[in-house]
């Protein structure tokens, strides 16, 4: 009999000893970042043009476009634009953010990458931004499910406590679908929880005619092409009927929270969500392919410390 191997076993990882290896120093990383960001050669991110003339000892900005005339780095245009944190310390950031499959905390990034905890922050949210992606439409079937993200009402301080909340009430909500077909999720934060909302969220994201599974929710009735399965009868599946690989995914989601996170605040919570989901939507690949999807998605994607804090 034959054993058998762990959850995405056909996946090749890449251990802490080989990442010393592949990024020993600045120009080596700084190398590997051109080649994923660049598989075709190097673009001017200004106009676009090929014709580029290198310098490699024009430091920092060692690319020259013979066409629109700018000079720029590997960094210009993307999420690391104007970081002082050299090329390695981003590479290892990259790795640290996609294998955490429960989140990496800005203090565990401060520790392993010798940075403040204010640069590890900063990076992170910078990196969560290469997960923040146009998804295309869902053809199905789909499930369809929302979740509450909060602390618990009994762990808050006294005078931040809502007398007579209980459950979802005062916690943020999210809202996600799954497509059977593909395992991709796609998930948001919404403002509440009515028909309006939620039907418009899952008929903007699924293509006509998908079939759409829900729970019993009233929210989700009158969606076209629709099945339930009735949790409150602790009815789970019904026939191809289910919601348990979006109840799957905000397990995961909580677990981050409580466990490593322990506070998403409300207004960065969709920059958590995109987080999951897009490592989620990633996981099947290998971890240096994870790593190179990130990097050609930095494109475009500035985010400075004061939009943050603002």
């Amino acid at each position: 009999m034959a054993h058998k191997a762990p959850g995405k076993h056909w996946r090749k990882g890449i251990t802490l000893m080989q990442l010393a290896q592949m990024f020993p120093d600045n120009e080596t990383a700084e190398e590997w970042f051109i080649s994923a960001r660049w598989p075709n050669g190097v673009a001017c991110p200004k106009c676009g043009s090929l014709n580029v003339h290198e310098r490699p000892k024009r430091k920092p900005q060692r690319f020259r476009c013979r066409d629109c005339r700018k000079d720029f780095s590997t960094k210009t245009g993307t999420v690391m634009q104007g970081s002082n944190l050299g090329y390695k310390t981003w590479a290892w950031g990259f790795y640290l953010m996609t294998t955490g499959i429960k989140g990496t905390s800005s203090l565990k990034l401060h520790r392993d990458l010798g940075i403040s905890q204010k640069s590890a922050w900063h990076m992170e949210h910078r990196i969560r931004e290469t997960w923040n992606n146009a998804a295309p439409k869902m053809a199905g079937p789909v499930e369809a499910d929302e979740t509450y993200v909060g602390g618990l009402e009994w762990n808050k301080h006294k005078d931040k406590k809502n007398p007579g909340t209980q459950g979802g009430k005062g916690k943020a909500i999210v809202a996600g679908l799954k497509d059977h077909a593909t395992g991709q999720i796609h998930a948001t934060v919404v403002l509440n929880t009515t028909a309006a909302t939620l039907q418009g969220f899952v008929l903007d994201n699924t293509a006509p005619g998908a079939m759409v599974f829900t729970d019993e929710s009233n929210s989700y009735k009158g969606l076209p092409h629709h099945a339930t399965c009735q949790h409150s009868i602790k009815k789970w599946v019904d026939g191809q009927a289910h919601t348990n690989g979006l109840e799957s995914f905000w397990s995961m989601l909580k677990r981050g929270y409580h466990g490593v996170y322990h506070q998403m605040s409300p207004k960065h919570l969709f920059r958590y969500v995109n987080e999951f989901a897009g490592r989620h939507n990633n996981r099947k690949a290998d971890t240096i392919e994870q790593m190179r999807r990130m990097v050609r998605n930095t494109e475009g994607k500035l985010l400075r410390y004061d939009d943050l804090i603002g």
